[in-house]
């Protein structure tokens, strides 16, 4: 699931980064983990996942031949395909069809072992945290630096760089299931290193136009295409390649790892992109991020990640394989449409409420930076705490989680002091990291490897599927029955949805492996 951030060249952050677990701004894996707005990037930058959607909505969102995890003789855990409750014949589902037989990872650690080794000493592990980090480094420039690259050209108006991002945008959500097809099919390192390799070529074409000062808007609105084409096929790619090079007793520690350093690169180059911007111009902060792509695909070439052995098949039948694997899974779709109503209202808030609540009532722009930053900070704090906890019942500690995302719109709406909506925001930034670790590694423990992209691709478009139409009305909405209100909506229903995801038993109930927990 999304949740809105930045999904995480998560975008889808996009950490960028699975949809359902990211509130405070982009994606690491899932869409379900990215939910604080969407970025600027792919959405694979969203720190989390659709949660992480959210922030990548606001830019929805990727991730890892030595194996220090082990390379003996143990045989490779199997994962369960039968969600939560199969004992009772109600679980999410098995005997969905013929399932192409997953590349084993990585073997687990047996029962009684010794610790398995510091993930920091596996090479793709190293490679694959390095590129996510430099990625959403750069990434941060670009949510910037964007902006004002089309408003600071002649003639530019705030409908041109509606349209720009929209056709950034538009890519990444109808393009992100035939993401999920294609990084079942080819190794996926191979398709993120095609997804960086396109970013910057879009990002480098946009800096060179902004340095030149010929900028079309059809040539910019082009490339913005391409941004949000690469973000759509990396997003996928990166949800599959933990499973691919951690021991499954290590994804929690895996996503969490990977999570941190990609807040705190979000976090500083948010921090550096302004400076940039007013000292260099816009067009150098988007050669950046340029540059930060190409770093990427070339520490993603070294994982060198093999293609999983399956039998022939048509897109389509892909494509209806990973439907049923996740309409199977109740756990998984009920999770889904929470981050739906969620993502929307986090990217409501973030992109339009919230600025006109403080530009009316907190004291303008400077007021709504420091929350976003609480949001950030709280990200990275959730994130480093994610790399520690340990519950039996994950996904109902990550349903849960989302509630504080609720606070902070209805303190908006009561006209709280700025300093009590920042300490909100930075809770909710710590819950929904919190939410998106937890989403990613049951996802990856739940979902048969071979199927995982195709999956994850039905949790990001679930996820962010009405994130556009919240933006779309939030205006009018707001115009109509005033800000307050709005944002009142947005608070009560964020909690009415999330409530519905608790109705499901499978939710309730699913447990995590003794290992793991």
């Amino acid at each position: 699931m999304a949740l809105p951030s930045d999904p995480s060249r998560t975008t889808a952050d996009p950490t960028a980064q699975s949809p359902a677990g990211a509130a405070s701004g982009p994606p690491a894996g899932s869409a379900a983990g990215a939910a604080s707005g969407p970025p600027a990037g792919s959405a694979a930058e969203s720190p989390a996942g659709p949660v992480a959607a959210a922030a990548a909505v606001s830019g929805a969102v990727g991730v890892p031949a030595s194996g220090a995890a082990g390379s003996g003789t143990i045989p490779a855990p199997t994962r369960s395909d039968s969600g939560a409750g199969s004992d009772t014949g109600t679980g999410a589902g098995s005997g969905t069809g013929p399932t192409p037989v997953p590349t084993p990872g990585p073997p687990a650690a047996p029962p009684g072992a010794a610790p398995l080794p510091s993930l920091w000493r596996d090479r793709r592990f190293v490679l694959l945290a390095s590129a996510r980090t430099i990625s959403v480094l750069g990434n941060g420039f670009a949510r910037v630096a964007l902006a004002f690259a089309v408003l600071s050209l002649p003639g530019a108006t705030p409908g041109r760089l509606s349209l720009v991002l929209a056709c950034q945008a538009l890519p990444q959500l109808v393009l992100i299931l035939v993401g999920g097809v294609i990084a079942d099919r080819m190794s996926r390192s191979r398709l993120m290193m095609i997804s960086d390799c396109l970013g910057a070529a879009a990002y480098g074409g946009l800096a060179a136009m902004v340095l030149t000062g010929h900028a079309p808007l059809t040539a910019m609105c082009l490339l913005a295409v391409v941004a949000g084409t690469a973000s759509a096929l990396f997003a996928p790619a990166m949800s599959g390649v933990v499973p691919q090079i951690v021991p499954a007793a290590q994804f929690q520690q895996a996503n969490a790892l990977l999570r941190v350093g990609m807040n705190g690169s979000m976090v500083l180059g948010l921090a550096l992109s302004g400076v940039t911007v007013a000292t260099f111009g816009a067009g150098w902060a988007l050669a950046l991020n340029a540059a930060s792509f190409v770093v990427s695909a070339g520490l993603i070439r070294g994982l060198r990640l093999t293609t999983a052995v399956r039998a022939a098949s048509s897109g389509w039948a892909d494509l209806r394989d990973g439907w049923k694997e996740f309409i199977s899974r109740q756990w998984l779709w009920a999770v889904v449409c929470q981050a739906a109503v969620m993502v929307a209202a986090v990217a409501s808030t973030s992109g339009v409420l919230g600025p006109l609540e403080a530009k009316e009532h907190l004291g303008g722009a400077g007021a709504w930076s420091a929350i976003v930053a609480a949001q950030a900070v709280g990200t990275v704090a959730g994130a480093s705490f994610a790399v520690r906890i340990r519950v039996r019942r994950p996904l109902l500690v990550a349903v849960v989680a989302i509630f504080p995302v609720a606070v902070p719109m209805a303190l908006l709406a009561a006209h709280a002091p700025v300093w009590v909506i920042c300490l909100a925001m930075f809770c909710s930034g710590l819950s929904t990291d919190v939410f998106g670790a937890l989403w990613e590694t049951t996802m990856q423990r739940e979902i048969p490897e071979a199927v995982l992209s195709r999956v994850s691709s039905y949790d990001w478009f679930g996820s962010l599927a009405l994130a556009p139409l919240g933006l779309l009305v939030a205006g009018p909405i707001a115009a109509a029955v005033g800000t307050r209100a709005a944002l009142a909506g947005c608070a009560g229903a964020t909690v009415l949805a999330t409530f519905g995801a608790l109705l499901s038993p499978q939710v309730r109930t699913l447990r995590a492996p003794v290992e793991d927990g």
